[in-house]
């Protein structure tokens, strides 16, 4: 394949899954910030692959299509045991629970416990192993499923919830010896056992209307996404090749030191199109004009 399928390819699967193909992008690539270049950069490569991996396990990992590149943000994994794990499936067949990582090569007891929370396997015998529930407290599941007159195959239905109900948490956890922040996460868990972080946060923002440069003009308010804080404003995706900037003096009507105290990257905010640059395709925007109050 050329550079323009190989970019269409990965273009297309960011909109299927957008985590599981930027982690194959070195963090250090994605831009960071005005300052990046001048930071130490074993320092900065530590605290955003910190940062990325933090991200991968938040949200879970399906232990059956996972890439290397992908399995190798799982606290407990490298990249050698992520490779090793896609190996064994490529020669076995998908997993069928969290248990056969154990017979994976140079995969110990150790990396299993770190991991096995963080991986996913749909379609098993044991719902439980689709869920965030660390093997280690299914029987504290079995056990809640069962108090509540239940079974696994509820688990994420109305009906447990509605039984689960009666349930004396406090009381319960003294009787099972466990802590009562760890049998509300695991009811948690039973409750939303696909739950996806992800799914709190703002959609992306597609448009058709507006996909070029030409098709602005000074009055519009459109939504955007802040792509870059600098010390003087913030760049703005409003869908169109070139992100637009709101200076700093429009960010609010109120003093702004710096743009952080008002917008961070990844904020949906609204802006108003103050000029627009054709030739030298520059964008000047404003959040105070469109009324948008940022943080």
């Amino acid at each position: 394949l050329d550079v323009a399928e190989r970019s269409a390819i990965s273009i297309a699967r960011r909109v299927q899954d957008p985590l599981a193909e930027l982690v194959k992008i070195e963090p250090r690539s994605i831009g960071v910030g005005q300052y990046q270049h001048d930071l130490p950069a074993r320092e900065l490569d530590e605290n955003l692959s910190t940062v990325v991996e933090s991200a991968v396990n938040q949200v879970g990992v399906d232990l059956n299509t996972a890439s290397g590149a992908l399995l190798s943000y799982i606290s407990g994994l490298s990249r050698s045991t992520a490779r090793n794990i896609v190996q064994y499936r490529d020669a076995h067949g998908p997993f069928g629970r969290r248990h056969e990582l154990l017979q994976v090569p140079r995969l110990g007891p150790k990396a299993f416990e770190q991991a096995a929370g963080f991986l996913r396997i749909y379609g098993t015998e044991n719902p439980l192993d689709s869920t965030a529930i660390h093997p280690e407290s299914y029987h504290l599941a079995v056990e809640i499923v069962s108090r509540a007159g239940a079974s696994l195959a509820e688990i994420g239905a109305d009906s447990l919830r509605d039984k689960a109900r009666r349930l004396d948490i406090k009381a319960l956890a003294r009787e099972l010896a466990a802590g009562e922040p760890t049998l509300r996460d695991v009811l948690e868990c039973l409750f939303k056992p696909h739950r996806d972080p992800r799914d709190e946060l703002p959609p992306p923002l597609f448009r058709s209307d507006v996909l070029d440069i030409e098709a602005l003009s000074p009055g519009m308010v459109l939504p955007g996404t802040v792509r870059n804080v600098v010390d003087f404003g913030a760049f703005v995706d409003i869908g169109i090749k070139q992100d637009g900037l709101v200076h700093i003096s429009e960010l609010a009507e109120r003093y702004v030191k710096h743009p952080l105290d008002v917008v961070a990257v990844g904020d949906v905010v609204q802006v108003a199109v103050i000029s627009v640059d054709k030739e030298r395709h520059k964008v000047a925007l404003s959040m105070k004009q469109a009324g948008s109050r940022g943080k």
